[in-house]
């Protein structure tokens, strides 16, 4: 497969996907763009397994597409369902668009894993959970996202939540994405109150803090975005091209008393500037428990709004990243770079 993308072999065209981990990106094996380092990609055996990695389809090669099967009615389709991922779409009116409803259904089958209503069910089914939470009339909420009955939609609902639609009430929903960045792709997660993950999502233990957001918050993880996620990605890009110091999005930060205190702490290390591990256990007046301010540390959910990584050892040098000390190294030397701009 590596050679083949390499190559740009067109005889591999439908048969893997290539997903480029720095750009959050998914690809065709003959993509013409440039060819990132091998050590960056992925493979998929579809677009849906590239979707469901959260990982979105290349604008040049446009992997949702088929080359030579039908690209004009495809794009139209697609393009309206970007526009409007909650309309309930009905034969007549793909039919009015010139869209065969059963070649549409069959493509998306061979093409994507899936057909083209369980698609648009899927982002529907996100959007209810939504309003159950908000507390919404559950029977307005099934008939509204287009489900028939009452039992279908508390079926879909307890087959992705593992809860009733009533009780999916105490549930937290978090809508998580991949907001990419210069240092590779991180997984954010944000609900109705704030952000509550950022995690580069190669760090080992992202695994481990996903279930410890599930058991703090009850928490219902769905794909997709809501405006703190808007809010998020933008703010992290403006750091990463120099022109954000300090950021303002609320955080949802739930943990044991000491580890709140820590995280508190690290918000008061000004950008540019570093504390030692020691400093940071008297700065909460513990100094014996360097430790556990380490360990609390590396608890730590949000990266960089919440800098950890500007917590070096007493000696100056860099240690105790969960995302890699390359990455530390690369945010402090991004800081200290825009520190008097």
């Amino acid at each position: 497969m590596i050679n083949a993308f390499m190559q740009r072999d067109s005889r591999y065209e439908g048969i893997f996907f290539v997903g480029v981990k720095t750009t959050g990106i998914f690809c065709r094996p003959t993509c013409s763009a440039r060819k990132p380092n091998i050590a960056n990609i992925t493979f998929f055996k579809s677009t849906k397994q590239a979707l469901d990695a959260g990982y979105r389809p290349c604008k040049r090669c446009k992997p949702m597409q088929v080359e030579g099967n039908f690209p004009d009615w495809i794009t139209i389709i697609l393009s309206e369902v970007d526009n409007d991922p909650l309309r309930r779409w009905k034969d007549a009116e793909l039919r009015e668009m010139g869209i065969n409803p059963n070649r549409l259904r069959r493509w998306f089958k061979k093409n994507h894993g899936m057909t083209f209503q369980t698609y648009l069910r899927l982002r529907r089914l996100g959007n209810a959970l939504g309003r159950i939470k908000q507390g919404d009339d559950l029977t307005n909420v099934a008939f509204d996202n287009g489900y028939d009955s009452l039992s279908g939609f508390r079926d879909a609902v307890t087959q992705i939540t593992g809860l009733t639609p009533v009780k999916s009430r105490e549930s937290t929903i978090v809508y998580v994405n991949r907001i990419p960045t210069p240092l590779g792709p991180m997984l954010a997660g944000t609900t109705g109150n704030g952000l509550c993950l950022l995690e580069f999502i190669d760090r080992r233990m992202l695994e481990t803090q996903l279930k410890r957001i599930r058991k703090h918050l009850n928490a219902t993880f769905i794909p997709g975005s809501n405006d703190y996620m808007e809010l998020v990605s933008r703010q992290i890009g403006e750091y990463f091209n120099g022109q954000r110091k300090e950021f303002s999005i609320p955080l949802q930060t739930p943990g044991t008393e000491f580890q709140q205190e820590v995280w508190n702490q690290l918000k008061t290390i000004s950008y540019g500037s570093t504390r030692s591990y020691e400093k940071q256990a008297i700065a909460i007046n513990r100094p014996n428990a360097v430790r556990a301010v380490a360990r609390a540390n590396g608890d730590n959910r949000i990266a960089i709004i919440i800098p950890c990584h500007r917590v070096i050892a007493k000696d100056g040098s860099l240690c105790g990243y969960g995302g890699g000390i390359w990455r530390k190294k690369y945010l402090l030397d991004l800081e200290h770079k825009y520190q008097n701009l």
